[in-house]
């Protein structure tokens, strides 16, 4: 009983994953490809048919492959999501104006994202 349930939880989540990288096509303050890249993980436990759907998948499927063979991030994605992370950073800053506590524990995550984000490999 618990095989069934699991591989369904794990379909679930799969979907769940790709509307979430649907939607970060469409609007460019939410990431497209980490939500497909999970997609692909959660249906390699569930449906191989729905995983190969997505690995041959004309725009999304190269990065999910790159990602897979070698951990990469083209360059150009780099410097968006670096510059992104920036952007975000300083309009919490702006907006919200957090405690100085807070506002470094997030500068701490977004430079350790940063850092992770550029030390891939580019191919």
């Amino acid at each position: 009983m618990h095989g069934p349930i699991k591989r369904w939880g794990w379909f679930a989540l799969g979907w769940v994953m790709v509307a979430l990288g649907f939607i970060g096509a469409l609007l460019p303050i939410m990431p497209t490809t980490i939500f497909l890249i999970l997609a692909a993980g959660c249906f390699s436990h569930s449906s191989p048919r729905f995983e190969r759907w997505l690995l041959d998948h004309r725009w999304f499927g190269p990065p999910i492959r790159r990602w897979r063979a070698s951990g990469a991030i083209p360059r150009n994605a780099k410097i968006v999501a670096i510059v992104s992370m920036a952007g975000g950073y300083g309009v919490m800053l702006l907006t919200a104006k957090p405690a100085w506590w807070i506002a470094l524990v997030v500068a701490g995550g977004l430079l350790a994202s940063a850092a992770y984000v550029a030390t891939r490999p580019d191919h």
